[in-house]
This record gives structure tokens, C-alpha cells and sequence, in this order.
């Protein structure tokens, strides 16, 4: 295949109306365009008939792969094996990239040439109305207002330098959620840094109801579980072995940490009335979390045991 400068990947799944803001803000909204955009659809043919509206432009290619939907990860590495970018920008159908999204990518990596991967902000589309969004933002999509490497990126807004994706391989379709958080950390085990910049941002429509984000947090706490089981030297919230004083110290506040990091995280909040609201919230959403990295510690241990 011939190379291109820059390609976007999108995978999406039953979502053709989201898809349709999604590719409206990314192709004809944005003032620098991408080379290549890649829609990956494991769904309906509704999706299709969406990306087709834009298939055969001129001042940019749209291409469109169908697949049967297994998980994101296996949607992902179908995409990035089309993909022709040297760098390849991930954003999801549930998203709106901003109009300068493009150019301040590029402006990072060049900044930045031992960069093997860039991100940016997650804004809650309704966040200005929403307590449950604006929860998203502080907890789940949490985005400091400074430059600066990090350790991961959202799925939803990262993007990748070729020649690194070519050297860490595909993501681990083994994992339900986490495959971002996986992806990044065989980037850094390469020897690349993870650059994040606010400059480069997306709008998300979160989950819109507290069963959904609570759900949410679960399915992350049993692949926060997956992935530290995978790498021994990535942070940990619990201790791997009780062996040591301070295992059982670190035992100790990961049950403890359940009632005072989310009157912390509580206090990040602008006004009051969402401060006071969101302390019982955050201290369930907690709970929730490390229930799911228990449970499923509970089911890899009966898996050893059979």
C-alpha cells in the first residue's frame, strides 16, 4: 500500500447515528484534513450506508471495512493493518474531534520526535448540564490542563507513530477493556514516551445513566485486574503478594482508600452542591471498581484451580 502523512481509524458497531456526527465533525468540520479515514463496521448496514456518503471524495479518502464484531481490540488491529498513515489517529464513533484536532497532533510530534504516541483531552459532550457526565470527566476521562508525558491514553483520542505500532505488534484481543492501557504500556516498554497536550481535544458522550457508568467502572476493575496480572512492573492499586509489612500496608489502603479518595476526588469539583452530591456516588463508584478487580482475581484463581 501506498503510504500516506496521516490516518484516522474509527471502529464502530450498531452506533450509525453517532458515527454520523462522529465523521461530520472529523471530515468536514476539521480545518486541516486527514489523509485517510478508516471506518472499521462490525454491525448493521447502516454504518455502511453512512460511511458511503463520504467515499469518493477529493480532498480526502474514506474507506470502509467490514468485519464481524468479536471485541475492540480484534476491530482495532484489523484497522491498523489498513491503515497507511505514518502516524494513525484513533477516535471512536461516540466522539467529536475538535476542528484543529489534526494540526495539533502533528504539532506534538514534532515537537516531540521520541514520541511514540500522543493524546489529548476528553471533554463530556453534556457536561454542562449533566452531574453524570461531569462525573466522567473527573473520574474516567480525567484530563490535566498541562502538557506532559503520562503513562496511558483513552482509546478516544491517541494516535501512534507507524514505525512503533509495526514494532509492539497488534493489541491483546484476549482483554474486554484495557486494551488501551495494555497497547500503551508495550509503547513505553519499547523505550517511546506517551505524550499528553490539552491542546489536542475531543468531545465523548459518556454513559448517560449511573447504572451505565457504574457498569462501566466494573468491567474496567476486572481489566485493571487482567492487565497488572500481565505486567508485573505497571502500578498497582493492591498488593500482588501479601510477603512483606508493607504488602499488608498497601492491603490495608486499597480498602481504606475507598472512603477518603473520593471526598478527594469530590473536592475537584467547581461548586459545592456537585462536591457534597457526588461523595456518596464516588465512594460506591470505588467500590464498584475494585469489586470487579476481586471478582475477577476470584475467577482467574478457580481457572488455576481446575
Amino acid at each position: 500500500m501506498e503510504s500516506v502523512a496521516f490516518s484516522v481509524l474509527i471502529c464502530t458497531y450498531n452506533r450509525h447515528d453517532m458515527l454520523a456526527i462522529a465523521l461530520k465533525a472529523l471530515i468536514d468540520r476539521t480545518l486541516e484534513k486527514p489523509d485517510e479515514v478508516l471506518v472499521v463496521n462490525g454491525g448493521d448496514e447502516k454504518a455502511d450506508e453512512v460511511v458511503n456518503q463520504y467515499v469518493g471524495r477529493s480532498d480526502v479518502t474514506v474507506r470502509l471495512v467490514k468485519t464481524i464484531n468479536k471485541n475492540l481490540a480484534t476491530s482495532r488491529n484489523i484497522g491498523i493493518a489498513e491503515c497507511r498513515g505514518d502516524i494513525i489517529a484513533m477516535t471512536d464513533d461516540d466522539a467529536e474531534v475538535f476542528p484543529d484536532w489534526v494540526t495539533q497532533i502533528k504539532r506534538v510530534y514534532q515537537e516531540h520526535p521520541d514520541a511514540g504516541a500522543v493524546g489529548g483531552a476528553v471533554l463530556g459532550a453534556d457536561s454542562a448540564h449533566s452531574f453524570i457526565s461531569r462525573l466522567s470527566d473527573l473520574v474516567t476521562f480525567p484530563s490535566p490542563t498541562k502538557p506532559g508525558t503520562v503513562r496511558t491514553l483513552p482509546g478516544v483520542n491517541v494516535s501512534y507513530r507507524r514505525a512503533v505500532l509495526d514494532k509492539i505488534g497488534p493489541q491483546d484481543t484476549t482483554l474486554f477493556r484495557g486494551e488501551d492501557v495494555d497497547f500503551n504500556w508495550r509503547v513505553k516498554k519499547a523505550g517511546y514516551e506517551i505524550y499528553y497536550d490539552p491542546a489536542i481535544k475531543v468531545t465523548h458522550y459518556h454513559r448517560p445513566t449511573l447504572r451505565k457508568f457504574w457498569r462501566q467502572t466494573y468491567m474496567y476493575g476486572r481489566a485493571y485486574f487482567l492487565v497488572r496480572r500481565k505486567w508485573s512492573d505497571l502500578y498497582c492499586v493492591y498488593p500482588r503478594r501479601l510477603n512483606s509489612i508493607r504488602s499488608y500496608l498497601k492491603l490495608v489502603h486499597f480498602g481504606v482508600s475507598t472512603l477518603y479518595q473520593p471526598v478527594r476526588a469530590a473536592m475537584r469539583f467547581a461548586n459545592w452542591k456537585d462536591r457534597i452530591r457526588a461523595i456518596p456516588v464516588l465512594i460506591v463508584n470505588d467500590t464498584v471498581w475494585k469489586s470487579g478487580m476481586v471478582y475477577q482475581g476470584w475467577l482467574e484463581r478457580g481457572k488455576r484451580d481446575q
